[in-house]
């Protein structure tokens, strides 16, 4: 397929760009810096990418990049090959999650969201893999991102940070997970852990927009999984712009903690890798008076000869460490489904 000839040609040849398909299309958008230098977000129009914490917020800027869009047709999907993660990451993982348990019954905060990077030492066929996963996943937000200073990205993301045209905005508060059925029960520690993030949301927002709304939960399907969704609208006022609410929004209780202050203390002092731009967040700032922005989950970085793939959970007083486990497995299934090796 041409777009899949241009993307290597655009990989062999070192330049920036994004190929990015939202939820429930099959439009591809493709977007050329025209030059190789890191441009850092300060509020102009174009793609941008941002870390979780520390780190360079980048920007793919308008006024400086190529655009091209095309629909995708009878996309084939390419054998995944399998692999299963290192032995010594269970223990050392629970062992997170029970300390994190153990700070909640001290009072240090209610959540803390724990995550693990899975390290795949395999040469990746980038472009089989990104064309499986945007045959796979219809329903989320789908992307390849490259930049030769910082790296090549690609994901699959079920949950939108905001979305905001002209004055009126789309949040969603997501968190629970379970595999997905028909008849799915829902414990009280998701449910909880669901409504810690709309709490947080409201709290945040609810005194400086107007006309907010917040929806009951309701199951959603991402992939093989089940999350709990409610969502959030309401319109921002003259003293309230889109970067202040991205900024308010910016770590979620979803994917840090609450109280977020004290819960990200703790994720930087004990997590032992740099999330770097896992559970950050991607996509169009200001273009076509429209921006739609989503947070980084589901997703891998491709590092010379390996693969990292990032996964995390929710972390309350009722969370049990071996099922935590058990779920970021699960979310990892995510990516590891669709991954394509070289020469394979």
């Amino acid at each position: 397929m041409q777009l899949f000839e241009e993307i290597n040609t655009l990989l062999s040849g070192q330049n920036p760009f994004v190929c990015y398909v939202k939820p429930n299309e099959c439009i591809w958008n493709l977007q050329v810096q025209q030059t190789n230098e890191i441009v850092p977000f300060s509020g102009q129009s174009g793609f941008v990418f941002m870390p979780f914490d520390a780190g360079v917020k980048i920007c793919l800027p308008t006024e400086i990049s190529a655009f091209s869009q095309g629909n995708f047709e009878n996309l084939e999907q390419k054998s995944a090959d399998k692999f299963t993660s290192e032995a010594n990451q269970k223990d050392a993982f629970e062992h997170l999650v029970s300390k994190g348990i153990a700070a909640i019954q001290n009072g240090a905060f209610d959540k803390v969201v724990l995550s693990r990077k899975i390290v795949l030492n395999e040469q990746l066929s980038v472009l089989a893999t990104f064309q499986n996963l945007i045959a796979t996943y219809p329903t989320a937000f789908r992307y390849l991102f490259f930049h030769p200073k910082i790296g090549l990205w690609m994901g699959a993301t079920p949950e939108r940070l905001v979305k905001i045209n002209q004055n009126h905005f789309e949040t969603v508060a997501l968190a629970g997970t379970q595999l997905f059925s028909e008849s799915i029960i829902w414990t009280t520690k998701e449910i909880e852990e669901q409504q810690f993030v709309t709490d947080f949301i409201v709290s945040e927002i609810a005194s400086k927009v107007e006309n907010l709304i917040v929806s009951e939960p309701k199951t959603i399907k991402a992939g093989n999984l089940a999350h709990l969704k409610s969502v959030i609208t309401g319109q921002l006022t003259d003293d309230f712009t889109e970067l202040d609410l991205i900024t308010y929004l910016h770590p979620t209780p979803a994917i840090c903690g609450f109280p977020k202050e004290s819960a990200l203390v703790f994720i930087l002092k004990n997590e032992a890798f740099n999330r770097t731009y896992y559970s950050g967040f991607l996509g169009e700032y200001n273009s076509n008076n429209q921006t739609d922005l989503f947070v980084n989950l589901r997703c891998l970085e491709v590092v010379n000869n390996a693969v990292n793939i990032y996964v995390g959970c929710g972390i309350t007083k009722d969370s049990n460490p071996e099922m935590e486990f058990l779920e970021t497995e699960n979310k990892s299934m995510t990516m590891r489904n669709i991954l394509v090796f070289s020469g394979q």
